[in-house]
């Protein structure tokens, strides 16, 4: 697809009946900031299994990042880690100065079909965040890290799992997601795909990539685009 094709303006809406977010860095914008609080949390976390000061663990954070999709994945893979442990650790974080979202409660409640959560991180943890902004009766799942096994995106094994917990039909859903990567499986069992814009390398990597068919600003940048079916 070329660049305007890419636009949120030409998205079919009519042909969804699913509609797929991804939790961190897409409900809300990156820029918000707030993601900060739990990537804090996984240094100190790090920075305590290995007894290291905070800069070396954040190098150890990234390259388990990188290689496995998330650190926790990592941590497993090498360090034999209880992953709940983790979860607990990293996503205890404060939420309460958040603001009621009234326009993307309006704008989620526009759309037609079911919407979903599909994350790595959890089910506390999504719904500590769509409590705080007020947003969590739109949606029928939310499918985290546990319900996939431990088995993170953008794996092809955890969007499986997904598809057959939701029993979504993928040729008529679209998944939302602020890292590019993680829309290669997407694309791949017949979803169509939405790239919402970060200036992090690691969430824009793979955004050139055909599987990336729409691109957009933030969420509500994207919902704001769309055209209703009456």
């Amino acid at each position: 697809m070329s660049p305007a094709s890419k636009s949120p303006l030409n998205f079919p809406t009519d042909e969804i009946r699913d509609w797929v977010f991804d939790l961190d860095n897409t409900i809300y914008p990156a820029r918000s900031q707030l993601f900060l609080r739990v990537a804090v949390r996984i240094t100190d976390f790090v920075a305590q299994h290995f007894k290291v000061p905070h800069d070396e663990a954040r190098v150890i954070q990234k390259d388990l990042f990188y290689r496995y999709g998330t650190t926790m994945r990592g941590l497993m893979v090498e360090e034999n880690l209880a992953p709940e442990d983790y979860l607990h650790f990293v996503h205890d974080i404060d939420v309460s100065d958040l603001p009621h979202e009234t326009e993307l409660d309006q704008l989620l409640a526009n759309l037609p079909g079911r919407k979903h959560i599909f994350t790595n991180g959890t089910v506390p943890h999504a719904e500590n965040i769509l409590g705080a902004y007020g947003i969590r009766h739109h949606f029928d799942h939310i499918f985290d890290i546990v319900g996939a096994d431990f088995v993170p995106k953008p794996e092809q094994k955890a969007f499986d799992s997904f598809v057959t917990t939701t029993g979504i039909d993928p040729l008529g859903a679209v998944m939302v997601e602020d890292m590019a990567r993680n829309l290669e499986p997407a694309h791949a069992i017949g979803m169509r795909t939405v790239w919402l814009v970060s200036d992090y390398d690691w969430a824009a990597k793979g955004a050139d990539e055909a599987y990336v068919h729409f691109v957009a600003e933030d969420l509500k940048s994207f919902l704001s685009a769309l055209a209703i079916p009456a």
